[in-house]
């Protein structure tokens, strides 16, 4: 007689580590959004008043709708280890719509509410867009090989989210570094700790006690930070999202890229989850980010949401259902009441970013171990992509640092002297789409399936003209230099298909 499970729990012992992994990622990056926002002097009012409740119900719901499936998903198969995927805010997104939307219509209007308008706006047509998405993953899921998805998210983590970190963590060593070998001690070596405590947790109370011991921390920032607090509930912001149409044409161009950039993530980290263990419904599941961006644009939120990277990171360490559900809860929670600022004024940084450290690295083995040997090489030139638009955002920070830009400098000074702006912002434009197109074509290169990559390569001729990849925005022969590569790639590989050398044809009579 057997005995039927009963799923996966709602909170075992690893959903503690995993909480305090994924809560400090999802909190960070939403600190760091508001944070661009009162850099760029948008008033508080607007900014905790109507941003931040509207984005914490589409960052929180999406934690308690995954926790939900990947229980649900625990009964249907039976096993008591299935893991919720992650969720949160779209990193590159807040930049983006702080620096290259609102400011600028601020910038042009000289009023702040036509500015947030316009924001949600543009999000609105982000989350259009990626339910659009969710409609054509699977197919994407289908043609695409798995080595180009996982491939491309290697890419991500190497660059977007472990490079930041390790910086911060190499500013501050005496605390990063220590925390680092904590956390990679207990989630990689899996050496076990006093009382069992968890490592993460370890890892941040540590690094706090060292950071306030040490004068790392100031007072001052807490009495600043509670001094703010507030009660602030979501309201609806329909009659805000038709003003703000009035001045998003400008902008629709970048828009559409971008949302196709924030899918595929979201298909990639689904991806992931398979190779996992774990196998959501690519359809259903990418609805989520796409429709909870919807419904954050119409309470007020300029910022698209989106699936995770580092389900098997949070796997590994043992997370399954809560932390989804607590991370979740835990977001609409401390941004209703206002505790966002004092948070992260009690918790230095710098104890939290190893573990996105943990989870790039746990990524780049994911992809790399899964993956046919001999496709490995398609996968590091998949890479290159994410490195140049990583190199390319630090030389424009450096730049408008300096108070001047690539254009005033000249391309040619910069190529004079080894910066290959140019060329580097060609290659990066929409990084993660250039990545899997890269990496697919030159698998199908190495199975010396020479007419099928021929056709890849076609394809990515056509999305580089329109401008969706290696182009700054869409139109009409934007990005006509590369769709010319491509399409002379194309013709190599289809000489490749037809020319057959004697020798070749001797080894095949021999086989």
């Amino acid at each position: 007689m057997t005995t039927k499970s009963h799923g996966t729990p709602w909170f075992v012992k690893g959903d503690v580590n995993g909480f305090f992994g994924l809560f400090s990622n999802v909190l960070t990056n939403f600190l760091a959004a508001i944070g661009l926002l009162a850099a760029i002097n948008m008033p508080g009012d607007i900014i905790y008043g109507n941003i931040v409740p509207g984005t914490a119900v589409a960052i929180g719901l999406g934690g308690i709708i995954f926790a939900i499936q990947a229980r649900r998903k625990s009964l249907e198969n039976g096993k008591d280890s299935v893991t919720a995927l992650p969720y949160g805010l779209s990193v590159p997104h807040y930049f983006i719509v702080a620096f290259g939307v609102m400011l600028p219509v601020y910038a042009q209007t000289q009023d702040w509410v036509i500015a947030w308008s316009t924001g949600i706006a543009w999000n609105l047509v982000q989350g259009i867009i990626m339910t659009i998405g969710a409609l054509v993953g699977p197919y994407i899921q289908k043609y695409v090989p798995r080595a180009a998805l996982l491939g491309s998210l290697a890419g991500i983590a190497l660059t977007f989210i472990a490079m930041n970190p390790m910086g911060e963590i190499f500013s501050t060593p005496y605390i990063g570094l220590l925390t680092l070998v904590i956390v990679l001690g207990g989630w990689i070596a899996h050496k076990k700790l006093p009382g069992n405590i968890p490592a993460g947790l370890l890892a941040i109370i540590i690094g706090m006690t060292l950071a306030w011991v040490t004068g790392y921390m100031d007072f001052a920032a807490v009495k600043e930070a509670a001094s703010g607090f507030s009660i602030s509930l979501p309201s609806v912001a329909i009659s805000h999202l038709v003003e703000g149409f009035a001045y998003l044409s400008p902008f629709l161009a970048a828009a559409i890229p971008l949302a196709i950039y924030d899918f595929l993530e979201s298909l990639d980290n689904i991806e992931s989850a398979e190779v996992g263990g774990d196998n959501y419904p690519t359809g259903k599941t990418l609805l989520v980010p796409g429709l909870l961006t919807l419904l954050g644009a119409g309470l007020g939120s300029p910022y698209p949401t989106i699936i995770y990277i580092g389900h098997p990171g949070w796997k590994k360490a043992g997370a399954r259902v809560g932390y989804s559900l607590a991370t979740g809860i835990g977001i609409i929670a401390i941004a209703f009441v206002g505790l966002l600022p004092l948070v992260m004024s009690v918790i230095p940084l710098v104890a939290l970013l190893p573990i996105l450290v943990y989870i790039s690295m746990t990524i780049g083995a994911q992809a790399y171990s899964t993956a046919d040997p001999k496709h490995i090489p398609a996968m590091i030139l998949g890479l290159m992509p994410f490195i140049a638009s990583y190199v390319i955002l630090q030389v424009d920070n450096a730049l408008t640092a300096a108070g001047t830009s690539a254009s005033e400098i000249g391309f040619n000074v910069l190529k004079n002297n080894g910066v290959y702006y140019e060329g580097w912002s060609t290659l990066g434009s929409s990084d993660i789409l250039v990545s899997m197109m890269l990496i697919t074509i030159v698998i199908y290169l190495i199975d010396r399936n020479f007419k099928v990559a021929a056709v890849y390569s076609l394809i990515t001729a056509v999305l580089s003209y329109f401008g969706f990849i290696h182009a700054a925005e869409i139109g009409l022969g934007t990005g006509s230099t590369a769709a010319l590569g491509y399409i002379s790639m194309a013709i190599g590989l289809l000489a490749f298909h037809f020319y057959n050398h004697p020798d070749e044809k001797d080894q095949l009579t021999n086989n």
